[in-house]
């Protein structure tokens, strides 16, 4: 075996081409082969903001290890939660007081969300992927079974996903234009309209016009994972394709908040890079953005790795789960009024405890393949379903999570908006 090969991030396919292949391990080995992540291609809208450059100078200048005990006990003390005292519980200092904080965030959960906890699923609509990102197994490197829904399939999953009870969706695309574009997204958005009172999107980023039409098809709020904020960790793991441009990718939620979205979503995958500073800086995107723009709803995820098919390089415990513990406490303190969404990448047990505390949100009944939720709920095999991006680990049904939620004094809500 070849250093290239040796170098791999994925198993190679017998279906690539020889021309392919190569360059799938030249852009793997050769930097010199990518294009700049930080240039905008064309067709990508540029927008004034002055956001970026202010997230990502305060991580950059994070030195987390100078934080002391002192420092902690002072942001567990004040009443309102500075970027400075956020900076402190977030370091390795604040970790002996997981408890304290813990204290102090469900308070602040209290206070603002009772005891109510969001329960919504996502569907996946379509897996071809154009980027090449070491870590997804969607990527188009990666020899899975692609499948895309067309409109009968996807409103056939809908209507299953709808009678279990759901009233909240969140859909999703692998990132290609050519096979999802954005008049496909928009269609599933006008059948999601009939079945459910919010739509959520998860696709690639957009433009503002194109946000607008989404917006205007029915889709409520749009979610971006950054990934990671560390923009030169970013550009050896986004190798090729749109996703490569940072800062396009960055400012997707601004543009989304210029199209009319109700809400935006965060998050940084954490155990890419530096997990302290990608949590500092997933943050403060949403801090800068909320005083610009404070009629938004915003809200934040904390995702980890998960195993993906083909890669037995991911390592989805490189963040613990007291250190996430201690990540989405320190989000609950200093952003209070922000929703927190604990997805179907963690167990049971750990999203059963942090509703307690300081999440809003709860993925259930979730499947992250292609066209078989019917399956999942129904038992009926469905033969040619698109492969999954990742695995999950708590795999409880609609009705399960909610009399689990029920069981543990939560009071569980499926939808908190009305159209007039």
């Amino acid at each position: 075996m070849n250093t290239e090969q040796q170098n791999q991030f994925f198993v190679d396919s017998d279906k690539l081409s020889a021309a392919a292949l190569e360059k799938k391990h030249r852009l793997e080995t050769e930097p010199s082969c990518r294009t700049d992540h930080m240039a905008y291609m064309a067709g990508m809208e540029r927008i004034k903001s002055d956001v970026m450059d202010k997230v990502l100078s305060e991580m950059e200048a994070y030195d987390y290890e100078q934080y002391t005990a002192d420092d902690v006990r002072r942001a567990l003390h004040h009443d309102r939660c500075s970027v400075e005292d956020f900076k402190a519980l977030l370091s390795p200092a604040a970790f002996p007081f997981l408890e304290q904080m813990a204290q102090k965030a469900k308070i602040e959960t209290s206070k603002h969300f009772g005891n109510t906890v969001y329960i919504f699923t996502p569907l996946y609509i379509a897996n071809y992927c154009e980027n090449y990102c070491i870590y997804c197994g969607f990527n188009c490197y990666n020899d899975i079974n692609r499948k895309k829904l067309n409109a009968e399939e996807i409103e056939k999953e809908m209507k299953v996903i709808a009678d279990s009870g759901i009233e909240e969706i969140l859909m999703l695309t692998g990132e290609s234009r050519s096979m999802s574009d954005v008049k496909y997204i928009g269609e599933a958005c006008k059948l999601a309209r009939k079945y459910f009172r919010n739509v959520g999107l998860e696709i690639y980023p957009v433009n503002s016009d194109e946000y607008q039409y989404l917006h205007e098809c029915g889709a409520d709020y749009v979610t971006v994972f950054q990934e990671t904020y560390n923009n030169e960790k970013y550009e050896t793991l986004h190798l090729m394709g749109h996703k490569r441009v940072f800062p396009y990718r960055f400012e997707a939620q601004e543009r989304a908040i210029l199209g009319g979205m109700r809400g935006v979503g965060f998050s940084a995958l954490l155990g890419l890079a530096d997990f302290r500073k990608d949590a500092l800086a997933s943050a403060l995107h949403v801090y800068y953005l909320q005083r610009k723009y404070p009629h938004v709803e915003y809200s934040l995820s904390c995702p980890r790795l998960r195993p993906i098919i083909n890669n037995d390089k991911i390592n989805p415990l490189d963040v613990h789960e007291k250190q996430l513990c201690q990540v989405l406490c320190a989000y609950r303190i200093f952003l209070p009024y922000v929703g927190i969404t604990v997805s179907s990448r963690e167990q049971k047990h750990f999203r059963d405890g942090i509703t307690k505390i300081a999440a809003t949100k709860v993925s259930a009944g979730v499947s992250t393949g292609i066209g078989d939720h019917e399956s999942k709920y129904t038992g009926k095999e469905e033969e040619d379903a698109g492969d999954e991006q990742f695995e999950i680990s708590d795999t409880r049904t609609f009705d399960e999570m909610y009399g689990d939620m029920e069981g543990e004094g939560l009071q569980p809500v499926l939808n908190d908006y009305v159209y007039v």
